[in-house]
C-alpha cells in the first residue's frame, strides 16, 4: 500500500473511531523523558486537527512542571517553527485550518510531540504528506540533542510503512494502551 493510500484509509478509520478512544496517559511521556534524563524543559507540542490525539490536557500538565511550551507555525516558505505557547494564549487559524500561537517568539524545543496518522513497530510515521515534521526533526537535530515522541491510537498501528530518503524515524511512540 502506498503512503497515499495508506494516509487515506486511516485517517477515515480515525475520523469514524475517535470519541470512543482513551486519552494518552501522561505519565508515560513523563517515564520516557526520566528514563533519557531531559534537563532543558522546552517541550514543542501541536494543537489537535482532524481528530489527531488531543494533547491539551498534557501540554496544560508540562505548563505546570514549569515547561515552556512551543506549539508550530507553517512559514511562507512551507518551513515550520516552535514560539511559545501557553495553554491560556489565545491562538490564529493559518490557511491550513490549524491553530497556531501568536507570537514571534522562536524556542527549539528538546522534547518534541509529533502527532501522526500511521506508524510502524520500527517508528517509522506517516504524517499528511507535507513533510513539515521531517524537515524540522533534521534541522532541529542540527542545533541540539532532541527527543521524539509520536502520539497515536493503538489501531494507526500498520505492519510497515513505506520510506524514503527523507523520512525521519521518531525516538518512541506512545498509544493509549501503553500503561
Amino acid at each position: 500500500m502506498s503512503k497515499s493510500q495508506l494516509r487515506k484509509k486511516i485517517l477515515k478509520t480515525r475520523k469514524r473511531k475517535y470519541p470512543k478512544y482513551k486519552e494518552i496517559n501522561f505519565d508515560n511521556i513523563i517515564k520516557i523523558l526520566k528514563k533519557e534524563k531531559i534537563n532543558n524543559k522546552i517541550i514543542g507540542g501541536y494543537y489537535p486537527y482532524n481528530y489527531e490525539v488531543n494533547i491539551i490536557k498534557i501540554l496544560e500538565k508540562f505548563e505546570k512542571l514549569n515547561f515552556l511550551v512551543t506549539l508550530p507555525k507553517i512559514k511562507k516558505n512551507s518551513q515550520m517553527d516552535f514560539f511559545h505557547w501557553s495553554t491560556k494564549d489565545p491562538l490564529l487559524i493559518n490557511k491550513y485550518g490549524i491553530p497556531e500561537p501568536i507570537s514571534n517568539k522562536i524556542n527549539y524545543p528538546n522534547i518534541l510531540l509529533v502527532p501522526l496518522v500511521a506508524f510502524d513497530k520500527h517508528l517509522n510515521r506517516v504524517g499528511y504528506g507535507g513533510g513539515f515534521y521531517d524537515r524540522y526533526i533534521k534541522k532541529l537535530k542540527k542545533k541540539k540533542k532532541i527527543i521524539t515522541i509520536g502520539l497515536a491510537y493503538s489501531f494507526q498501528k500498520v505492519k510497515n510503512i513505506p520510506i524514503n530518503r527523507y523520512d525521519i524515524k521518531l525516538d518512541f511512540i506512545v498509544t493509549e494502551k501503553q500503561n
